[in-house]
């Protein structure tokens, strides 16, 4: 996580690809796609390469983002055609995300060591030789003063690194794969990086973490400004993690005027969705995990005692996506115990289409999984489009909106406290212990959080063997929370403090005191709002 929050050359690269499909689709009129041919050498200007060894691998690599960010597949180096072939694909009104989301640009990797003992400069050839001494495979050898490392000996238990007392001696991984918390990273056979698409769950941290900007996932901006410029009204739902993303220009209140500036109808806050979500987990886990009956009293001395053999042994948060598929994947046996809240991107796509009948949904967000969350059969109908902070921010490039001109319109106050804090880590958890607190008071919930793939993966472990039975389990696929997400544009900490900020600011405090908890009465045909299996 070392990069994060530093704004680099691979940023500004992602951002001025963005900024180009936003303007390309803006200005697309007459089926001419023509112009997508000089994207690259805008992007890329000049004769003389200033990222890699050639301007001409600069503008291939530049190419295949184009693509990616119109919602078009990868194609390889061996493929030659002009970058607009088959682009009319994503002038389709009904163009979905298409697996796989998380590419690998094939070319643009560098082909990282991954999982090698190596010996720096640092190594100051000592007398004592504790590196040599420690290798239980004799794999350490000195030539010339200097320790050497024989690879096809080495098992990289990593004593000899513990033991240097230089800190000469490094372990190298490959930073996709080291950031990846499903495994699923491996090499081809010219020892690329490549994805294994059964095990990813699209949280996108490898997107974030890799230096050579060589993994890219698809976009929609392209059919998000076409239905923009359509005469349907596009209502743009942001999530809560959108705090401060966009740099002290762009405050709370003048969201709405910069996105209208954009062509969108109007701006809806998802922490409302969040905040439906709370109320539904709570009561689900009351009932589910703790044995409360629907009226409140004890299932287990009611007409309904025959049930409570049937509880759940804890209950898993459902908001992150990333993180319930690879809880799904990996311990399916658990897969009843996610909760079936629908999660509040959504329940917000929901609440604005029964409120705008006919409109579209873009969802706007840190979150690179939501892409594919919308893409599910039973999800399309509310949700039509997803942008991260990243992408949004190529479109206001593409639209010039001068953010200190801006119109302050401040967003009604009708969220809570709570249901804007999903966008950080613990955030979900507490809302729904804050809302069980309100319900049900003499009920105790325990909870336990892990932010991050490999620290989830280890809290259901541990639920597995029975650590949590009873407790309410949060789990964020990004460490530090949505805050985190690979379409984020500014660091952890200061995002994570913005949102604290907001919250401050905010006068509900719970989801019971949001000004949207009646529409649970409206919505609350369970068949609608229950969260369907994974396509």
């Amino acid at each position: 996580m070392a990069m994060r929050g530093i704004y680099t050359s691979v940023n500004d690269i992602r951002k001025r690809v963005f900024a180009e499909v936003a303007r390309l689709s803006y200005d697309y009129k007459d089926g001419d796609l023509s112009q997508m041919e000089l994207i690259p050498y805008r992007v890329i200007p000049g004769e003389v390469s200033t990222y890699r060894e050639s301007v001409f691998l600069e503008r291939a690599i530049v190419k295949e983002r184009m693509r990616l960010a119109m919602g078009l597949n990868l194609r390889s180096a061996s493929e030659h055609a002009p970058v607009s072939t088959g682009a009319e694909e994503c002038v389709k009104p009904e163009k979905y995300y298409q697996p796989p989301l998380i590419n690998i640009i094939k070319f643009a990797c560098h082909k990282c060591p991954d999982n090698e003992m190596k010996v720096t400069d640092a190594c100051q050839g000592c007398l004592a030789h504790p590196c040599r001494e420690v290798c239980p495979k004799g794999a350490i050898s000195f030539v010339n003063g200097h320790s050497v490392i024989d690879q096809s000996k080495c098992v990289k238990c990593g004593k000899c690194m513990a033991a240097c007392p230089y800190g000469a001696i490094l372990k190298l991984e490959r930073p996709c794969a080291k950031a990846c918390g499903m495994k699923a990273i491996g090499s081809d056979e010219y020892g690329r990086a490549e994805i294994d698409q059964d095990k990813c769950v699209s949280c996108g941290m490898c997107l974030a973490n890799c230096p050579f900007g060589a993994i890219a996932d698809k976009a929609q901006i392209f059919q998000t400004i076409q239905a923009i410029k359509s005469d349907t009204p596009v209502y743009a739902a942001i999530a809560p993690a959108i705090a401060g993303q966009f740099g002290p220009a762009l405050t709370p209140g003048k969201m709405r005027s910069a996105l209208q500036a954009l062509g969108f109808e109007d701006v809806v806050e998802v922490a409302i969705g969040a905040d439906l979500c709370t109320i539904e987990e709570a009561k689900d886990f009351a009932q589910e995990v703790m044995g409360v009956a629907p009226d409140g009293g004890d299932r287990e001395n009611g007409a309904a005692g025959e049930e409570a053999s049937k509880k759940l042994p804890f209950m898993a948060t459902s908001c992150c996506p990333a993180w319930s598929m690879m809880a799904k994947k990996l311990f399916p046996q658990y897969s009843e115990c996610i909760s079936m809240a629908l999660t509040p991107m959504v329940l917000t796509g929901r609440l604005i289409k029964k409120q705008h009948p006919g409109c579209k949904v873009a969802f706007i967000g840190p979150c690179a999984a939501k892409k594919l969350e919308a893409g599910r059969r039973t999800i399309r109908s509310d949700i039509d489009f997803v942008l991260t902070f990243e992408e949004l921010m190529g479109m206001f490039e593409a639209k010039e909106v001068d953010f200190s001109a801006l119109e302050e319109q401040p967003l009604p106050q009708e969220a809570s406290a709570d249901g804007r804090g999903f966008a950080v880590s613990g955030g979900v958890a507490g809302a729904v212990v804050n809302c069980i607190k309100e319900l049900y008071p003499d009920l105790e919930v325990k909870t336990e959080s892990a932010e991050g793939l490999e620290n989830c993966r280890k809290l259901l472990s541990l639920a597995k063997a029975g650590k949590y039975n009873g407790y309410l389990l949060e789990g964020m696929a990004c460490p530090g929370g949505c805050v985190a997400g690979a379409g984020t544009r500014q660091p952890i900490a200061k995002s994570a403090a913005s949102v604290g900020q907001i919250k401050k600011q905010t006068t509900a405090k719970v989801a019971l005191q949001s000004t949207y908890k009646e529409l649970l009465e409206d919505l609350e045909e369970r068949e609608k709002l229950v969260a369907p299996p994974v396509d």
